[in-house]
């Protein structure tokens, strides 16, 4: 958005508490959805194991899904544009394990 379209006034603000700046770490999402909103899940799952642990949880109107599968685009172009292409593995499209469960993993 250029400086002419961007609305004039107050810019929203935006605090982050410090529990919620760490993050958490996630490698799996589910996503489902109604006619009314979008249900984002961020998991975490341990190679080997059989179970993911939902670590956040997003509900979002439909409009709002599509604005952040928009920015994900854009700041993923962004990303590529300074780093270089991300590489992903070679796997099936749309997997739902992001690791091959038929292994287990030893610590």
């Amino acid at each position: 958005m250029d400086n002419q379209n961007k609305p004039q006034g107050k810019q929203l603000q935006i605090e982050v508490s410090p529990e919620m700046a760490s993050g958490v770490y996630v490698n799996f999402a589910l996503i489902a959805h109604s006619s009314s909103e979008f249900i984002v899940d961020l998991a975490s799952v341990m190679p080997g194991f059989q179970k993911a642990t939902v670590r956040s949880r997003a509900i979002l109107a439909p409009e709002h899904a599509k604005r952040l599968l928009m920015a994900l685009q854009e700041n993923v172009a962004r990303y590529e544009q300074e780093f270089g292409p991300i590489k992903l593995p070679n796997t099936p499209p749309r997997t739902i394990s992001p690791f091959n469960m038929g292994n287990k993993g030893e610590a």
